[in-house]
């Protein structure tokens, strides 16, 4: 009885240029940092630091498919893992943004920025 041996030469391949690809992109905007972006206020962050949270996210998510090996799980279970993980990265998210806003108001009458 022999077993075939499916290669995963290409889909490596493709997980790494979608994480390469994001990584590029999150670094060259960290690099460059259009004031467009940057200096700008949206729910209380930058839409340059709304941009990062979301790429992480994305890769996160795609992480969590391809190396977790998520695509051939029942859709309730796939939804269990990656949802509940969204959701607490988003709550996480929002108690930071929420507290360095508070301690960026607290302090700065305090410290020079």
């Amino acid at each position: 009885m022999s077993h075939a041996h499916e290669s995963n030469v290409k889909r490596i391949w493709i997980v790494f240029g979608l994480l390469s690809i994001v990584t590029i992109v999150e670094v060259a905007l960290g690099i460059i940092k259009p004031d467009v972006l940057h200096l700008t206020d949206f729910l209380g962050t930058s839409p340059l630091n709304w941009i990062f949270i979301i790429l992480t996210l994305v890769k996160a998510y795609y992480i969590t498919w391809a190396f977790m090996h998520m695509e051939g799980e029942k859709k309730w279970f796939r939804r269990a893992v990656v949802w509940t993980a969204i959701f607490l990265i988003c709550y996480l998210v929002t108690l930071l943004l929420i507290e360095g806003d508070y301690l960026f108001d607290t302090l700065s009458p305090l410290v020079r920025w």
